[in-house]
């Protein structure tokens, strides 16, 4: 299994908080604390845009191939034209805007932060909707699958439906009160994974009552604090293999969307040395590095 560390002009000086790869190209959008946006073409090996910001990104994703948003530690939730590279901020949080997904369902852009809220915001429209104001704790992590948006609050998974967001539909306790560091929703199935601060993670998998199913099929990775990376079988529970070792923890991963190539954002953090981070994807010190896999 080969792999490559993307090379930039400019380095990236500070922590990666979040990459993802494009819907229907392998354009790669890294977000980072130093604080830029930077859009990566992968196929080309060039970099295609490197937007600055005024606060750090603690996360960003894509609308479609020429537009993304990210979210910034002033609380504030960017637009960016990825053509032109022109940038606007639609709105702000009341403290660090966490998190930030696309609802191609409902057009809106939904957002969490230190605030405890969660808002979703119309990009089409004059005024931002609230989904919930008064959570329980921060929202350390958000997935977003179809209407169904999944977020991690303190131990407690919460999902809602954006078609009817007025109350939680499901919530559900993670084991022994440990705080969640990461929840990935599964785009195949109706269910999530989470990865705990201690290196935990489980899966959660909701069938319907005539499945016959008992496990489900396909492969999701894990990246830890300490720089590896470990592809398991999602029915076994069991570890297909392990990447070497990257020199930083791993900040972030994505897969492309064929399932073939996967990015890993190795990079120091600001997360303790014992924290675990997880971001689970399923397959049919500075610089910050991204490397190609």
């Amino acid at each position: 299994m080969n792999g490559s560390c993307l090379e930039f002009k400019n380095p990236i000086q500070d922590a990666i908080s979040r990459v993802r790869f494009a819907p229907q190209s392998n354009n790669l959008l890294i977000s980072s604390w130093d604080p830029c946006l930077r859009l990566y073409d992968v196929d080309c090996s060039q970099l295609r845009l490197e937007a600055p910001s005024e606060a750090a990104l603690l996360d960003c994703c894509f609308q479609e191939e020429s537009v993304a948003f990210s979210a910034a530690s002033d609380g504030s939730i960017t637009r960016y034209d990825l053509h032109s590279g022109i940038s606007n901020k639609i709105g702000n949080h009341d403290d660090i805007a966490t998190c930030v997904e696309y609802s191609t369902e409902t057009r809106q852009v939904i957002t969490a932060g230190f605030d405890k809220k969660i808002i979703a915001w119309d990009i089409f429209g004059a005024k931002p909707l609230v989904y919930l104001r008064n959570l329980d704790a921060e929202v350390e992590s958000m997935s977003l699958s179809g209407y169904e948006l999944i977020i991690a609050v303190g131990s407690s998974v919460d999902i809602y439906d954006l078609r009817n967001s007025d109350k939680c539909v499901q919530s559900n306790k993670f084991c022994m009160d440990v705080p969640i560091r990461c929840v990935s929703s599964i785009p195949y199935l109706k269910g999530y994974a989470v990865g705990s601060v201690d290196g935990r993670v489980k899966l959660e998998i909701s069938y319907p009552s005539s499945s016959n199913n008992i496990g489900i099929s396909g492969a999701f990775v894990t990246g830890d604090n300490v720089g590896y990376v470990t592809a398991w079988d999602a029915k076994s529970r069991r570890r297909l293999f392990e990447l070497p070792d990257c020199a930083n923890s791993i900040a972030s991963l994505t897969y492309n969307n064929e399932g073939q190539i996967l990015a890993v954002a190795s990079s120091h953090t600001y997360q303790e040395a014992t924290e675990m981070l997880v971001v689970l994807r399923f397959l049919l010190p500075p610089p910050s590095r991204v490397y190609m896999i």
